[in-house]
């Protein structure tokens, strides 16, 4: 019973989330997704495949196996069902993964080029340049492969899938989809930056510094603590 309590809750989560990704322009028609780890449980809730953002309800989203195998649902999961599943099997830390087309980072993807770490708002969410990730053809857990391969060990929450677009992870799936609103927003600074002219990255140890100053002091952190 609070197994289902939990899947339901879920569901309604995931749902509100992705009215984030039509909100902030990451998404056109049905392409795009979100996903959340189910706690304590090897299972995994994400939209269905084709499926437009208007009509989607917490009902519609499905539940799969970290197989990527439908457990639970009326409709037949996303096609990135398969590589969120790998990276929730590699990653345990991860318990909430998305994917978008945003046309800016989007764009830096079908170009095969990281994005570099210029802003300070860069160092502060990625820790440094988002990476670019392999090519992989959907359908498989290959593309997790390449995810899980790209972003072990690094800083960063977001991989940029070359010639395919925007992946990232997060300890929520409210933090991934945070994750793709910030990276579309610097992938569309840089360019920008760009046509103006030579793009110098931060130096490491700004960066290290900025990094650690917002994921351990920016906010509200210093309240939580002393709240404790």
């Amino acid at each position: 019973m609070r197994v289902s309590q939990t899947i339901a809750q879920i569901r309604a989560e995931v749902c509100d989330l992705h009215a984030h990704l039509t909100r902030w322009g990451l998404v056109t028609w049905t392409a795009g997704n979100v996903s959340a780890r189910v706690p304590g449980e090897d299972l995994l809730v994400i939209k269905p495949s084709g499926v437009e953002y208007d009509s989607l309800t917490p009902e519609s989203m499905v539940v799969c196996d970290l197989d990527g195998t439908l457990v639970e649902g009326e409709h037949s999961p996303s096609s990135d069902t398969a590589s969120h599943a790998y990276v929730y099997r590699h990653m345990p830390e991860v318990n909430g993964v998305v994917h978008t087309h945003s046309p800016y980072a989007t764009a830096w993807a079908a170009l095969g080029e990281p994005i570099p770490c210029s802003l300070t708002a860069m160092a502060d969410e990625f820790g440094g340049d988002i990476p670019i990730g392999p090519f992989a053809l959907i359908g498989s857990d290959d593309i997790g492969r390449g995810i899980v391969e790209t972003l072990r060990g690094s800083r960063s929450p977001a991989v940029l899938m070359r010639q395919h677009g925007p992946f990232t992870i997060g300890p929520t799936a409210k933090a991934a989809v945070k994750a793709a609103v910030m990276c579309e927003d610097v992938a569309r600074t840089m360019h920008l930056a760009r046509q103006l002219g030579p793009i110098d990255r931060l130096p490491a140890t700004a960066v290290d510094r900025l990094f650690d100053r917002y994921q351990n002091v920016y906010g509200q952190h210093l309240m939580e603590e002393s709240n404790e």
